[in-house]
């Protein structure tokens, strides 16, 4: 199945429920979106995964937005980055029905509950990456770094304890504060080989990732290797 192919996936029942789609698409919006009782939007800026994130949202009623964007590095403020980015936003009288509100899956304490996403590990570790994961070539070492940021460190002790449950081995530093006030750790560099190419196993299949961000870290391995 490809990306395009993705597009025509049926939209599960219930997106709280436990499925592939449902546990990437939750993932990205831990990452890079926000729930109100108005609605729901999730930020990427990959055109084909805004698409898939829609559609598993219920298409018809996502309005999808592009526009380009100047950010600042999470690492270091005095360097930005100009980008695309497209912003998926469903109503919330549209995507919530009768059911009322539906938030986050997080719990009454605001602890994130994935639980319900077991099975699906792979898929939730692949949003999250794409939602708040950075990849880059670190040319003085010749080696790819893979980092997690966000404001929540909450978030990041959740995304911490997925990779330790990961079948690959992927051990990561300690969580620090960033200079825009956030927060992020990253994996150790040895493990991001092994790390890519599970979190992107069976991708293609599904229809469930952002081909920039496959795309980047594949030849970003790959330039590692022939360093």
């Amino acid at each position: 199945m490809s990306g395009e192919d993705a597009l025509e996936l049926e939209p599960p029942a219930d997106l709280l429920a436990g499925h592939h789609a449902t546990a990437y698409f939750w993932g990205h919006v831990a990452g890079s979106g926000e729930v109100t009782d108005e609605g729901l939007e999730v930020v990427t800026n990959d055109e084909t995964s805004a698409e898939t994130l829609a559609a598993i949202a219920g298409g018809d009623f996502a309005d999808l937005e592009r526009e380009t964007t100047t950010r600042e590095y999470a690492h270091d403020a005095s360097i930005t980055r100009t980008e695309e980015e497209y912003t998926v936003s469903i109503d919330g009288s549209e995507l919530y029905g009768q059911s009322g509100p539906l938030g986050l899956p997080v719990d009454g304490r605001g602890n994130y509950r994935f639980s319900a996403f077991s099975s699906h590990w792979r898929e939730l570790l692949r949003g999250l990456l794409e939602g708040c994961g950075t990849v880059c070539f670190k040319s003085s070492s010749g080696t790819v770094g893979i980092s997690f940021v966000a404001d929540d460190r909450g978030l990041l002790e959740v995304i911490d304890d997925l990779l330790e449950s990961c079948p690959v081995d992927a051990p990561t530093g300690e969580i620090a504060e960033t200079s825009s006030g956030g927060y992020w750790f990253g994996l150790e560099d040895a493990a991001v080989p092994d790390f890519g190419e599970w979190v992107y196993n069976e991708s293609e299949e599904t229809g469930l990732y952002a081909p920039s961000r496959r795309r980047k870290l594949r030849r970003s391995i790959e330039q590692a290797e022939n360093v």
